[in-house]
């Protein structure tokens, strides 16, 4: 296991020992926030302490907790404090509102920790034949009420199953280009263990340093380099997955025409079809050379028409995103806060802004990874789509500088909350032709129902957005909105947030969740997605391999 638990927060993001480094211009940073919010003073808003959070008793009797020691032993059983907080929430939005405020109900009952497939498979059918609910936990980042410990309304209690302890790469077939992993493996052990081998995953979701292979298949999810890598149900070869119905396997052949590829129930899961126990995956070979660079553009759609064509063309990008001006303009902004540009980057910048380069300008970085002479083949290609969209070249540094901190961002919430400022995200694809359409919408929606919710008429919110994935078909939309909080109600104010912004998805022909997955705070909205139909399937395939409904209830099909 990488992370003994209490090194990490129980209320926050990453290690104990980390923070968001703001440098020596830190009060400049948050006074330009503050201004920019239109708030008078910064709120005061710590976080309880973990001996003032209100928990509920725990509910499961001593026999049932007797049998789980039976099981995982007495290592593996946790019934303290710090363990039941932890494995309480994920990292929402609403689950950090819970969890600083220190109303923590519900809670799981004990959290266990298997050591093996075969503890997993008794571990479920022991929560079947009790009739407690069973919540699969890995690295527990899920931001969409993932990992809530709720039980349904017979069930006599929670028990949370954290799946770290199952954290060995098993095998690795360098013919075929596999490897079986168990689910617990953190992202930066299981890459260690592949590189020092010559392979890699190349699956680096900005949670990837606290979170999980089974995680990563459960909620499909993406990483920032999948255009190469692919997404998790891309490089899902197979897996084991455990349910009170036994031990089940999915084929996992290089391909069949052998019936509906059962393997896509499991990516997107989010383990109330199973808990996964274990993973084949697709491997690469480390790539011999990276290229990531920045390129400005005078216009939002310039910059996109230019993406859509590095995608139609089919060259072999590890990443394409594209920064829309709102976003552009903050991250250049913040950095020159944190980091004041010299004189020479202080007139370039000028000059950009007298030629033209401005407000509405938005920022592309593109990787490139593998061979060297694939690597100069597609650069040159990308170059040459770019300057007929007349981009200004911002070079390597651009994308060195975003590559280095590409996983730190999660840590700057912890310290806004402190003062108030919430800060949530929301994700979605759609078709290129939609990709304008539904950025405007949702913008617009978000934008307008935070005025609604202000906190007082000076008010202000920043919403801003990106393309964070992109296909030849279309492209994902990654929205990230910050605005002063509601001291008295900040939940129902984001309910009203949420609702709003996933309504316009929905009807602006988006899906609900491109990568995050679905959890509690997607549920609503997945029936219109799926249709009547296969929304019924679903819940017949659901109904039959887990009838009693004790996996991860009241997430995917909450109903």
């Amino acid at each position: 296991m990488r992370y003994d638990r209490k090194q990490l927060r129980w209320n926050g993001w990453g290690r104990n020992a980390d923070t968001f480094e703001l440098g020596e211009h830190e009060s400049d940073v948050w006074d330009w926030l503050q201004e920019t919010l239109g708030m008078d003073v910064f709120a005061d808003r710590p976080a309880c302490a973990l001996a003032d959070v209100v928990m509920p008793e725990p509910r499961l009797r001593e026999a049932v907790v007797a049998r789980l020691r039976d099981i995982v032993g007495d290592a593996g059983l946790k019934t303290d404090r710090y363990e039941r907080v932890f494995h309480a929430r994920g990292r929402s939005y609403p689950d950090l509102l819970a969890l600083r405020s220190g109303a923590v109900d519900p809670a799981p009952d004990a959290v266990v920790y298997p050591k093996t497939e075969q503890e997993v498979v008794r571990l479920v059918a022991l929560a079947d034949e009790c009739n407690f609910a069973l919540i699969a936990f890995g690295g527990g980042s899920s931001v969409v009420g993932g990992v809530t410990s709720i039980a349904g309304p017979q069930q006599v209690g929670v028990v949370t199953l954290d799946t770290t302890r199952l954290d060995r790469v098993l095998s690795i077939d360098e013919e075929s280009l596999t490897a079986r992993v168990q689910a617990g493996a953190y992202g930066p052990d299981l890459e260690q263990e592949l590189q020092q081998r010559g392979f890699t995953l190349g699956h680096y979701p900005q949670s990837f340093e606290f979170s999980t292979l089974g995680g990563w298949i459960a909620a499909r999810g993406a990483g920032q380099q999948s255009n190469r890598y692919g997404k998790a149900e891309e490089w899902l070869v197979s897996a084991n997955i455990a349910t009170p119905q036994g031990l089940w396997t999915t084929e996992g052949f290089p391909a069949s025409a052998a019936g509906p590829s059962i393997g896509h129930l499991i990516a997107g899961g989010e383990g109330a079809l199973g808990i996964i126990t274990e993973a084949t995956v697709a491997i690469h070979r480390v790539p011999k050379e990276t290229d990531y660079r920045g390129y400005l553009f005078r216009e939002f759609a310039h910059a996109v028409t230019a993406a859509r064509e590095i995608m139609q063309q089919g060259l072999p990008v590890a990443m394409v995103r594209v920064s829309d001006p709102d976003e552009s303009m903050f991250l250049q902004r913040f950095s020159q806060l944190r980091k004041p540009p010299g004189r020479v980057k202080k007139v370039a910048d000028d000059l950009l802004e007298l030629t033209g380069w401005g407000e509405g300008r938005a920022m592309m970085l593109v990787g490139i990874e593998g061979e060297p002479d694939n690597v100069r083949a597609a650069h040159a290609r990308v170059t040459t789509i770019v300057r007929r969209h007349r981009a200004f070249p911002l070079g390597q540094s651009a994308g060195k500088s975003w590559y280095k901190s590409r996983f730190s961002m999660p840590y700057l919430r912890d310290p806004l909350l402190d003062r108030g400022v919430a800060v949530d995200t929301l994700e979605t694809s759609t078709h290129w032709s939609n990709v304008h359409s539904l950025h405007r919408r949702v913008i617009e929606t978000i934008r307008d129902t935070l005025q609604t919710q202000a906190v007082s008429p000076q008010s202000r919110a920043i919403v801003m957005c990106h393309v964070s994935h992109c296909y030849r078909d279309g492209a994902s939309l990654y929205f990230t909105f910050v605005f002063p909080q509601r001291c008295d109600d900040a939940l129902a104010q984001w309910k009203a947030v949420k609702h709003a912004a996933c309504e316009a998805l929905v009807e602006g022909g988006g899906t609900i969740s491109h990568h995050h997955g679905v959890g509690t705070d997607h549920a609503p909205w997945l029936r219109r997605e799926k249709g009547e139909i296969g929304y019924r399937l679903l819940q017949a395939i659901k109904a039959d391999i887990d009838p009693n409904r004790v996996l991860n209830p009241g997430k995917l099909l909450a109903d």
